[in-house]
């Protein structure tokens, strides 16, 4: 950002008998002052300031070059990926991986409350009051209750989703032909994605069966921990016991990550169109700034629409009789909570799964990805790709 008043210094060299007639090239000469101006030697504070903000400009430019530097370094290290190979799904597997499981653990504390207040809408008032009472009766630690099945649990589900969206992005995209597959895209990823979740919780389900008992029983289910967890309850309920929230647990994560896929590669396509240049004209934090706010209001979506089933999910884990059946416990359940109760902890669900999602998309594509079903070759490449 330019300098609008000379600072003091240049206004000492220039009119002191000292100095040359002649000034520098390198100097620049101040515009002329107007009226509306305010006068620097009368506020000194002003070029100060004007000095920070430069010097905060280049420190923020060096940071977004060593970004780069560090991102250019490891891909450098990792070599040359070749896309839909051995080692392309592998790397979105474990992008996967570390994208849902840290996210999902780091946003614990949030989970908590969510879950507890959708069994019990009046157990707390809000977030704050919540951590209080948590914190005072079972310690910071208690806080965090759950974090473990979250991590094993949802870092198996993302290492499932985003490879698997990546496999059968490639495999519909094969099956329909290049130029279909581009015409009816949103199509394709809606189709990918629905085909890996459904896999990805599979693998999910029976840490979530432990962690929600874990989160919503005072004191935690087989105290918090994850394989313990397990094995008391496959002891009483076998291993069916497990999976009797996989129906809704489908109903819940199928259509959040339809829209999650399919909504944020729909808004980062947006953004790039808008955007003047091709994504590849921008910086790697450039890149990633982008990928952060497509993934957040993705995740705003995800959240509206499969909310209803994260309640039936919680409740069901939480309050489903032995030997009840799936159905019989969904209509008792709703009829308990009515249609209002369906939409308990909203507002927290949003700001946890935006956070999220924007997040998990933030770390994943530092890994190279397709980014849509690739162009008919007579058509045009559409910017952002």
């Amino acid at each position: 950002m330019p300098l609008l008043f000379p600072t003091q210094g240049t206004l000492s060299d220039a009119f002191t008998p000292q100095a040359p007639f002649g000034r520098a090239s390198h100097v620049s000469i101040a515009p002329e002052q107007t009226k509306y101006q305010a006068r620097s030697d009368l506020y000194p504070a002003q070029s100060a300031v004007d000095d920070a903000k430069i010097k905060a400009s280049q420190l923020g430019n060096e940071a977004v070059k060593e970004f780069d530097k560090a991102s250019q370094k490891a891909q450098a290290t990792t070599g040359h990926i070749e896309p839909h190979s051995a080692k392309y799904y592998a790397a979105c597997t474990f992008g996967g991986l570390m994208a849902c499981g840290l996210t999902h653990t780091a946003v614990t504390p949030l989970d908590l409350v969510k879950c507890r207040r959708q069994v019990d809408s009046k157990m707390y008032k809000g977030n704050f009051e919540a951590w209080r009472k948590i914190s005072r009766a079972e310690g910071f630690r208690g806080v965090y209750t759950g974090w473990s099945p979250t991590f094993f649990g949802y870092s198996a589900q993302g290492a499932f989703k985003y490879g698997g969206y990546e496999f059968f992005k490639k495999f519909y995209s094969d099956l329909a032909g290049e130029e279909t597959a581009y015409k009816y895209k949103t199509s394709l990823y809606l189709a990918a994605s629905a085909s890996a979740e459904f896999i990805a919780d599979i693998a999910l389900c029976p840490f979530e069966a432990v962690k929600v008992r874990s989160q919503t029983s005072i004191p935690p289910f087989a105290g918090g921990k994850t394989f313990g967890g397990i094995t008391q309850i496959t002891g009483a309920e076998g291993v069916a016991g497990l999976y009797k929230g996989l129906y809704p647990l489908w109903g819940r994560q199928i259509p959040y990550t339809m829209m999650k896929f399919a909504s944020f590669e729909t808004i980062v396509e947006m953004i790039y169109n808008y955007l003047p240049g091709r994504k590849s004209d921008y910086s790697k934090a450039a890149q990633t700034g982008v990928s952060f706010t497509g993934g957040y209001l993705a995740g705003i979506l995800c959240a509206i629409v499969s909310h209803p089933a994260d309640v039936m999910v919680s409740k069901l884990n939480a309050n489903r009789k032995p030997g009840e059946a799936f159905g019989g416990a969904m209509g008792r359940i709703y009829k308990e909570i009515g249609f209002a109760g369906l939409w308990n902890g909203l507002p927290v669900r949003i700001v946890m799964i935006g956070t999220l999602t924007g997040l998990q998309w933030m770390i994943y594509m530092g890994l190279p990805t397709t980014g849509g079903a690739a162009p008919p070759p007579s058509g045009a490449t559409p910017p952002g790709h």
